[in-house]
């Protein structure tokens, strides 16, 4: 079964008593995205509750578009198979998620920037590791290029335990070697831990809700160590996403708006 859970978090500005200083603190944007594991990811429960707490929940912006048992060339531009050809209609979610993402910033300066992604099953059950790591270097560059942020962070739950002897899914050790080898290069990259999360039997999904609680977490508590927990002294950057007139993008889907 799919879940698509596209959703775009957006935390209302509270109105306080004017300080000496009142220079807006900066915004903070969180991009979520990946298949099934993280479209079972509820934002509201674990994720957003820390990096409010943290931040100020009025500095929060969290984008999240999710689909189930999707391949990471939904995602990448330029992906291609060891060998053959590149894949046709490569990329087309990552045109709805950037749809999202800049309809979520529009007017809104932004301080920071955090990918946070979760996939990769798909691929290892195609049999495609030996391009993983390939191709996620090759998103993450695409999405700090098209955002104009080199400084992105990038956190990535690294695949669980769930198929460690590759019986059913042959590249899946694989495709988590690769997940640990982008994060350990990239400075601005790191990896969490999802062994402990799928149940004793050691299941694909994780379990419903202590696993994803505590995957919401350890994404957030990541997030935070790059960002510092105050979110102090960071570089605000132009508001909104600059227009490139030639993605060819088509109108966003549905999608829901919290404030909190």
């Amino acid at each position: 079964m799919r879940f698509f859970a596209p959703m775009v978090i957006t935390v209302s500005l509270l109105v306080g008593i004017v300080s000496a200083d009142t220079s807006p603190a900066p915004k903070h944007l969180f991009i979520l995205s990946g298949q099934s594991n993280m479209a079972h990811l509820d934002p509201e429960i674990s994720f957003k509750p820390i990096l409010g707490e943290a931040l100020g929940k009025d500095n929060v912006i969290i984008v999240k578009d999710a689909l189930s048992g999707q391949p990471i060339r939904r995602w990448y531009k330029s992906w291609k198979p060891l060998n053959g050809e590149a894949s046709q209609g490569a990329g087309d979610l990552y045109e709805r998620l950037l749809i999202l993402v800049r309809d979520a910033i529009r007017d809104v300066e932004v301080g920071t920037v955090t990918f946070v992604w979760m996939q990769g099953e798909k691929d290892a059950r195609e049999g495609h590791g030996e391009v993983y790591a390939e191709s996620f270097n090759g998103l993450i560059e695409q999405l700090r290029s098209d955002l104009k942020r080199p400084d992105m962070n990038v956190v990535i739950g690294r695949l669980s335990d769930f198929d460690l002897d590759n019986d059913t899914y042959p590249h899946w050790t694989k495709v988590r070697d690769a997940q640990m080898a982008v994060a350990d290069a990239d400075p601005r990259a790191a990896w969490v831990d999802t062994d402990d999360l799928n149940g004793p039997k050691n299941r694909l999904h994780y379990t419903k809700p202590e696993g994803y609680t505590e995957l919401g977490k350890r994404f957030a508590e990541k997030a935070l160590a790059f960002i510092g927990e105050s979110g102090a002294d960071i570089p605000v950057y132009p508001k909104g996403l600059p227009v490139d007139g030639q993605t060819g993008m088509s109108a966003p889907p549905s999608r829901k708006t919290f404030s909190g």
